[in-house]
């Protein structure tokens, strides 16, 4: 059976014979251009010997590409009134498997050894914009269960994803991305690929995981706390962003004196710092926290 779905009229039948109607506040935009399902497929490099999982799958439209090219798609999708229109247009595609449920609530190792499936398994979604950063955090909770993630974003956060360091762009989430993956845009999707057209462009993006191992650090939830010190005011230099920052335990003089055995103005701001400085300068810091509590404990 192939696609269907990918057609403005096709699209509107269906949702008007089911009554359904889209929820903005589940950024439902469902796609009518079927270059774009098929590109996310194809730049997914699926094959019959992968497993593949759908966020949203909407009214079906991604799902239906994916299941012609993978050997199985296991689909997560939320807003319950789609069961009707899911049930319809994946009838002819007996390797999908439609799960229901909220991607950020689910314990997914458990949903997957529910559902037979063994990881890693690859990613692909059309995600809501109103969330799609909390969606990617999750996932990469579970780096042993995702092998890629193809990803249909907002513009702007494709471009922060893979910004660079000393650009407007590059800050939190280019960081947090970058320390799990390699970001690639692949497709752009202009508003007119949807119905409703959402008033922002869209970029496919495919996040692979790194060619080079991870970079090490001491405490990984203590870099990514000032990765976002950093950031929270970015005007400010990182001596005085991180000492501001009473999670971090620091003062303005260990910051400056890391920086400085790092070879780095000890003005510098965080936009200015590739992942890996970012990850010394957290095991400095780190280390000479650690180093005055155990002093002080001896005393």
């Amino acid at each position: 059976m192939k696609p269907y779905l990918a057609n403005a009229a096709k699209t509107k039948e269906i949702l008007e014979r089911h009554g359904f109607y889209t929820k903005k506040g589940y950024g439902q935009n469902f796609l009518i251009d079927p270059r774009i399902p098929e590109g996310i497929a194809e730049a997914a490099g699926l094959t019959k010997a992968d497993t593949v999982f759908e966020i949203g799958p909407g009214i079906g439209t991604l799902t239906q590409y994916l299941a012609e090219r993978a050997g199985r798609v296991v689909a997560l999708e939320l807003d319950r009134k789609l069961e009707p229109v899911l049930k319809e247009t994946l009838s002819g595609w007996d390797n999908v498997t439609l799960l229901w449920g909220d991607v950020m609530k689910q314990d997914l190792p458990r949903l997957f050894e529910e559902n037979g499936v063994s990881g890693p398994v690859k990613v692909a979604a059309n995600l809501p914009y109103y969330i799609t950063t909390p969606i990617l955090m999750r996932l990469f909770e579970y780096p042993e269960l995702f092998s890629e993630l193809t990803l249909m974003v907002q513009k702007e956060v494709g471009e922060r994803m893979a910004a660079a360091p000393g650009g407007k762009d590059y800050g939190t989430l280019s960081l947090s991305v970058q320390y799990y993956a390699d970001p690639e845009a692949v497709l752009a999707v202009p508003p007119s690929a949807f119905l409703p057209q959402p008033k922002v462009s869209s970029v496919v993006m495919r996040l692979s995981k790194r060619k080079k191992p991870r970079p090490e650090c001491r405490d990984d939830a203590y870099l990514f706390a000032v990765i976002k010190a950093a950031f929270l005011q970015r005007r400010k230099t990182l001596s005085n962003a991180l000492s501001a920052a009473p999670q971090l335990g620091t003062d303005r003089e260990t910051v400056t004196a890391a920086l400085t055995e790092m070879g780095l103005d000890p003005m510098i701001r965080g936009e200015r710092l590739s992942l890996e400085q970012f990850a010394g300068l957290s095991d400095r810091l780190w280390e000479a926290g650690h180093s005055s509590a155990s002093g002080q404990e001896k005393t």
